[in-house]
């Protein structure tokens, strides 16, 4: 019975982090689209690295003064699936997408799986990588 019972918690908190992270990936969302600086300042780490599916890196700085300049907008950001799997105080999300836009001036409609590393830190979940890739139509 107590084995039992330990089973049932460790699940409901592994479903819980999940749950965490399914959260964490709509904020984001919300906030690229919004262009919420404030948000985006604390869901990233100081040491992020973003991928764009363009190849392009990013530092968290320079990806923030991008969104900030205006030279990165986001219309829409639609995820149609997501996938997550916990690995203690750090977190993988894989989705599928719809992000449109512009960059650099120029309108992008781009279905992408995206990989995004979740760390927990002071009890916070995170976002320490992100990387695209654009799929076929």
């Amino acid at each position: 019975m107590r084995v039992l019972l330990g089973l049932m918690l460790t699940a409901g908190a592994l479903w819980g982090s999940e749950a965490e992270i399914r959260k964490a990936e709509s904020e984001w969302a919300s906030a690229v689209k919004s262009r919420d600086l404030a948000a985006l300042e604390k869901i990233y780490t100081d040491d992020l690295i973003y991928a764009h599916s363009s190849g392009v890196v990013e530092t968290k700085k320079e990806y923030m003064e991008r969104l900030k300049s205006g030279l990165q907008r986001y219309e829409t950001v639609s995820h149609e699936s997501v996938r997550v799997a916990m690995h203690g105080d750090t977190a993988v999300a894989l989705s599928i997408l719809r992000m449109t836009g512009q960059s650099n001036e120029r309108k992008f409609n781009d279905h992408l799986m995206m990989t995004h590393v979740w760390v927990k830190q002071g009890g916070v979940w995170r976002l320490a990588a992100h990387q695209t890739t654009k799929l076929a139509e």
